[in-house]
Parts: structure tokens; sequence; C-alpha cells
């Protein structure tokens, strides 16, 4: 039996969107676990479709923790693994990237990981607020980052969606982790880029707020979809709701170093 005392409430929609033929987009739920991820896949049609799966089963296969350490550990070599395997695929039909997005929630004894490698953001949203814990990896983003686009001059760029990192792109894979302690009532938000491309942060913020996890997740596909969906679009809502007090004390539960890196 699970020694892990916290709750979460969580729910998934993914669609296919109004313009794709196939959702290439999968996502996973485990709170039991302490997982949540939302892959995006890439390479085109059964590709990506093939890619972004097993990208989500190889952290399914991750068993209930002992230690938070233990389930980034976990989570860092089942994506290894993931992405050696989709070179090898890969290398074995020509050459043609395959490969998909990662964003997961890693959840375990009062703390949180964000683990990440491509553009499915993840936010947080804290009393009454919403931040963006990932950030993006393409080539807009760090063009923003640099002052060399605005904002609004990013929404329309050319090369917008060509993302610099993923799983199953590169021989060693770079993910990108943060972390923090988790509060009572936190909502993290999950999704491939399909939703952001249609819906701002602010809505998310008012969906996630207004709505228990798996309604949610409903109201933004169904706004995505009403919007044109121009991909397929997935969202993973996770509540935090535990019982009882949710402080952690250090001495009782250190944050573990490996966690101490972003």
């Amino acid at each position: 039996m699970s020694r892990e005392p916290h709750k979460f409430e969580a729910g998934a929609a993914t669609d296919v969107g109004c313009v794709r033929h196939e959702n290439e987009d999968s996502y996973l739920l485990l709170p039991e676990r302490g997982l949540f991820a939302v892959a995006d896949g890439m390479g085109g049609h059964e590709a990506g479709a093939m890619a972004s799966a097993a990208v989500v089963d190889s952290l399914r296969s991750i068993g209930e923790p002992s230690t938070v350490s233990a389930l980034l550990a976990q989570c860092e070599e089942r994506l290894s693994r993931a992405n050696h395997d989709l070179l090898e695929i890969a290398s074995r039909r020509g050459g043609k990237v395959i490969g998909a997005t990662i964003a997961a929630l890693l959840a375990w004894e009062g703390y949180y990981a964000c683990v990440w490698s491509g553009d499915s953001r993840i936010y947080l949203v804290r009393r009454g607020r919403i931040q963006q814990i990932s950030r993006d990896h393409t080539e807009v983003a760090e063009l923003v980052a640099e002052g060399i686009l605005s904002a609004e001059e990013a929404r329309t760029w050319p090369r917008r969606n060509v993302i610099t990192r993923a799983v199953g792109v590169r021989k060693t894979l770079d993910l990108e982790v943060t972390q923090g302690v988790l509060e009572k009532g936190d909502i993290f938000v999950i999704c491939s880029d399909g939703l952001t491309a249609h819906v701002e942060d602010s809505e998310i913020l008012d969906h996630a707020m207004g709505s228990a996890p798996q309604g949610a997740c409903d109201s933004l596909v169904a706004l995505t979809v009403a919007r044109g969906a121009t991909d397929n679009v997935t969202v993973v809502v996770a509540r935090y709701t535990p019982r009882g007090s949710t402080v952690v004390f250090p001495q009782a539960a250190a944050r573990p170093a490996a966690w101490d890196r972003r």
C-alpha cells in the first residue's frame, strides 16, 4: 500500500482538432505514483503517434517511488531509454526524425518536479494566479529571450513552431528540470502546443479555477476546437487536494540534492 498521504484530483482530454487527420498526442495520468504527462509526436502521421505513445509508455513503467529523488531518477532513465529507442527506429526507417516533446509533472512527499523537452507546457495555478513553469524549447522563444523579437512579433514569426529539443532528436537527451514545494490547492495544467496556439494564459486560469479537473480539460479542449484547432490538442489538469496539513519539515523530508538544478 502506498505510503504517500497526498492526493491529486486529475483529468485529461484530447482531440485530433479541425485540420489534422490523426492524433499524434499522448498523455499519462498516474496520480497514485505522482506522474502526469503530455507528449506531442513528430515525424508525420503514424510515426508521430507512435513516438508520443512510446514516450508516455516509458513513463508508465515507473513503479511506486520510495523517495522524490528516486521518482526523478526513474523518469530520466525511462526517457533516456525512449530517446535511444526512437533514434534506432528512425535509423531503420531511413534517418527521418521520429520524436516527441514531453512535459511531465512528478509529485511525491510534498514536493513537485517539472521535467520537459520541447514546447509542450506546464502551468501552475496558485493563489489565483497562473505561472508558466516550463520554458519553450523553440527557436522563437530563444529569439524573444535574447530581445531579438517581441512577444507580439513571435506570434507570427515564420519559424515559430521549430523546436530545439525533443525526445528522439539527438543522441543525448536534453531535459530541463525545475522543482518546488506543493501547496494545498495547487493546480497544474500540462498541455500540448495545440492548446496554447488558440487559448490565452488568462483563459487557462479561468477554466482551471472554475471547474473540477476533468471539466476544465473538457472545456479547454472544446474552446480550442471551437476556435479552429489547427493542431491536435491535449490537456491534463491535476489539483493537489491533500487531507490535513501540507507543511513539510526540513528535518523529516529535506529536498533531495538531485532536484537542485535547472
